[in-house]
């Protein structure tokens, strides 16, 4: 189903030196944040962190353009330096600019600049701005390295980057310990992926040694995949693999991410929306010679991804935090993204990526504008009738509502189809039934928020309903961008049975390789009919039950019975961790702790110690200040000296 892709980077390059200043341009506004931005005011520090962004985007828009208005498999290529050169293996800072690295590229500045933007009326009040700007900052640069990067290498650099700053920023209020426990658990749960990311790479250079080449390019890495022998394609691409689920929030490694609402909701829209969870979908897509290499990886990429999206979306469900309805939802949409990568359909889960950055951070922004109109509200159960202080994040937020459940029109329904027909295409009917049914639940749930957010009557404290408002500008406009983008981001992408051309697809096939649906218009326009019907009946279903209020999550509690309350817990997987993982591994430290640390590595330490001291105070014994016993060590010398050599003469005559 796949057209054999040439690399880009192998066909049409075109040599250029600003690709560098894309990442760069943030990170000089990391200095300035650091050095001059407690000093000069948030005014300097607002304006200074978002025009960081908007130079970037200004950047990667030339560069989208410059591959978009060439011939297909055109590349943009900057080569900073060699990096690394040790014995066959060679590694260089080299940025690189295709149809893939394009479109994330846009992702990341764009969507990047409206949250930057966001966060300064977001963010007006808190005492540590310019700190929030410069991890804002430094977390674009980072994501930016890693979608220009050439390499392996160059890639796992940005990686291990937002890795950090997604530490950073999720435990921003570090003084609060449920904040700062987050960030730590964000980060941990990580570090297990990226030891798979790291195996995987080494598992790759070693199978490519072999072949005589020592270079981790993505362009070498797919072009000689089929060469590989099939334990190495296969072990490399799983253990990689590994490393996305931890970066793009998939089973086993996806517990992070709902924690992860504890940070400021500019870091929800910005991290869990548009950049760091996509990290995996892009390390997949640009690896995608590797993958196809070992379609068993594939198989496991699609069956991870599809149960991801059935959890994930049952547990959002029964939650009652607006952020952790959203953090839920944006688990499941990955999944979705990995069952597209796992049919093969590569182009269709970047469709979906690009899709879901424009309405999923509109929706997180509008949560945001939400809790920051109630006071830090949070809780949907003690809201309602919003719509009425805050009619601009009202309808934006409905807009964004919509496109995630698929309503035809919207961008989500466009990627959403291609999804789900690529995967009954390929022959994978049991994961497009998945599809279909998560598809079904997301609208569902996606519209009890909405109802009990914006509809009804207001069921909070009325001292928030006095002072609910709507947000200021520097908040509404970037809803109001987003909110368009929703709606009209799908149109790159009309199939070819509701009369467009997919460019969308036709677009990236130079980087992804060109996915041939190969159904006819009839069968189609019948899938089509079945994903939009699920969404409809998910959300009358959702509209006719909560229009009544929170009190129909008692309905739904009896109807699924004991289910839902597991639901509401997440299953109870956290727990679960807590009890296979974590708790053995703190026993086995502590054990290792008494054992290792303190009985053998401290009692060597600590005993050379006390015979060192021994023996000094052995030897401090002698020195009396008495000429007399001076007087006996040296005769005492004096005779063993003596005893020795009369010995020694002795033992050579008998010899």
């Amino acid at each position: 189903m796949h057209a054999a892709a040439t690399e880009a980077t192998a066909s049409l390059p075109i040599a250029v030196t600003y690709l560098r200043y894309i990442p760069l341009a943030p990170l000089v506004g990391v200095l300035f944040h650091i050095a001059l931005g407690y000093r000069l005011g948030r005014r300097a520090v607002g304006l200074v962190g978002c025009a960081a962004v908007a130079v970037s985007f200004a950047l990667a828009t030339k560069a989208f353009l410059t591959v978009a208005g060439s011939p297909a498999g055109t590349v943009v290529t900057d080569n900073v330096y060699q990096w690394l050169s040790s014995g066959e293996f060679s590694a260089n800072v080299a940025f690189t600019v295709d149809a893939l690295s394009s479109v994330m590229i846009m992702v990341v500045t764009g969507v990047g600049f409206l949250i930057h933007l966001y966060s300064v009326g977001y963010m007006a009040h808190d005492e540590d701005y310019a700190r929030f700007f410069a991890y804002l900052n430094l977390f674009t640069a980072a994501m930016l390295v890693l979608v220009l990067g050439d390499n392996l290498p160059l890639m796992f650099v940005g990686w291990e980057g937002v890795g950090l700053c997604s530490y950073l920023l999720i435990g921003f209020w570090y003084t609060d310990p449920e904040k700062a426990s987050a960030g730590k658990k964000a980060f941990l749960v990580n570090r297990i992926g990226d030891a798979g990311f790291v195996l995987g790479a080494f598992t790759i250079f070693w199978a490519l040694v072999d072949l005589g080449q020592g270079s981790l390019t993505f362009a070498t890495i797919n072009a000689r995949a089929a060469e590989l022998p099939a334990w190495a394609s296969l072990a490399g691409a799983l253990l990689l693999f590994v490393g996305a689920t931890g970066k793009s929030a998939q089973i086993p490694l996806y517990v992070w991410l709902p924690d992860a609402m504890a940070g400021p909701t500019p870091v929800s829209a910005l991290i869990h929306a548009a950049t760091m969870v996509t990290a995996g979908i892009y390390m997949v897509a640009r690896l995608h010679g590797l993958f196809e290499a070992a379609p068993f990886s594939l198989q496991v990429v699609g069956t991870v991804g599809a149960a991801t999206a059935l959890l994930a979306a049952t547990i959002g469900i029964a939650q009652t935090d607006i952020k952790k309805v959203l953090a839920y939802s944006t688990v499941s949409q990955l999944g979705y993204m990995f069952l597209a990568l796992g049919v093969g359909a590569f182009g269709a889960g970047i469709f979906h990526l690009m899709t879901h950055a424009f309405f999923k951070a509109l929706l997180f922004l509008g949560a945001g504008s939400v809790i920051h109109g109630l006071h830090e509200e949070q809780d949907i159960r003690r809201m309602g009738g919003v719509s009425q202080k805050m009619p601009i994040t009202h309808a934006t937020f409905a807009l964004g509502v919509l496109a995630i459940a698929g309503v035809p029109g919207l961008s989500g329904f466009f990627s959403k189809d291609e999804i789900l027909a690529s995967a009954y295409a390929s022959g994978h009917t049991w994961l497009w039934g998945c599809g279909v049914f998560g598809a079904s639940i997301t609208a569902f749930y996606m519209t009890r928020l909405y109802v009990l957010t914006f509809r009804g009557e207001f069921r909070g404290d009325h001292h928030e309903w006095e002072h609910a408002h709507e947000s200021p500008a520097t908040m509404t406009l970037p809803l109001i961008v987003l909110a368009a983008l929703a709606v009209v981001g799908g149109y790159v992408g009309v199939p070819a049975v509701l009369g467009g051309g997919n460019h969308f697809a036709e677009y990236l096939a130079p980087s992804v390789g060109h996915h041939q649906l190969g159904l006819d218009a009839g069968t189609e326009l019948m899938l089509m009919g079945i994903s939009v019907g699920a969404a409809l009946a998910g959300i009358g279903l959702a509209w006719t039950m909560y229009s009544r209020g929170p009190k129909a999550d008692r309905t739904l509690a009896n109807a699924l019975r004991g289910l839902y309350w597991q639901m509401r817990a997440a299953y109870n997987i956290d727990a679960v961790y807590d009890a296979l993982v974590v708790q053995p591994l703190m026993r086995a430290s502590y054990a290792l702790w008494r054992s290792v640390d303190m009985q053998f590595i401290d009692g060597v330490a600590n005993g050379t110690a006390t015979a060192i001291n021994s023996i000094g105070e052995g030897s401090r014994r002698w020195a009396t200040g008495n000429v007399q016993h001076y007087m006996l060590t040296v005769l005492a010398g004096v005779a063993a000296l003596v005893l020795a050599l009369t010995l020694g003469a002795l033992i050579g005559v008998a010899g």
